[in-house]
């Protein structure tokens, strides 16, 4: 049943794009939950934050997540996915949760806009608080943790195939 790897992770760790690096050397389909909340709203993820707020976009989020009933593929998943216990415990179902970890000031120099990036903050919060706030869930649904902070996509992406064979 736990046939799929499930990255989470701080904006700009690589989960997408050293996700889908990963798959091809674990022979494995992938699969973006930000793409697919994409397609059923029919809009970017900063757009639906922005017209529909943070509880719309974190609604539309866990429902996603919760129809999620797919096998043998590397899931990438947003970042705010942690903030939803019934979605991480689906996904805890569905697979591995490998955590790629990135230190603040990595995630920081990895972001280039954050007006467009689709980052959930709360009114009022910044950067450096959402970090704070997100650091301990994502540790609490780790079954893994990678430190990519230094390492290229190619030697994230092969520590997250090397961590799916454990």
């Amino acid at each position: 049943m736990r046939s799929n790897i499930v990255l989470i992770g701080m904006p700009g760790s690589g989960k997408s794009t050293c996700g889908v690096v990963a798959a091809k050397f674990l022979l494995k389909n992938f699969f973006d939950t930000d793409l697919l909340i994409q397609n059923i709203e029919g809009s970017s993820l900063q757009n639906i934050i922005d017209l529909k707020g943070n509880d719309y976009f974190e609604k539309a989020e866990e429902k996603a997540i919760l129809d999620l009933d797919i096998q043998g593929a590397v899931i990438a998943t947003g970042g705010s996915v942690v903030y939803s216990d019934k979605s991480m415990q689906h996904l805890k179902k569905l697979g591995r949760i490998i955590y790629l970890h990135l230190d603040y000031e990595h995630m920081r120099k990895r972001i280039i806009d954050l007006s467009t990036r689709g980052v959930l903050l709360k009114k009022g919060e910044t950067l450096q608080d959402m970090y704070n706030e997100r650091l301990p869930l994502y540790k609490k649904w780790a079954d893994v943790t990678i430190d990519c902070g230094n390492n290229t996509i190619e030697q994230t992406a092969r520590e997250i195939a090397a961590a799916a064979e454990i």
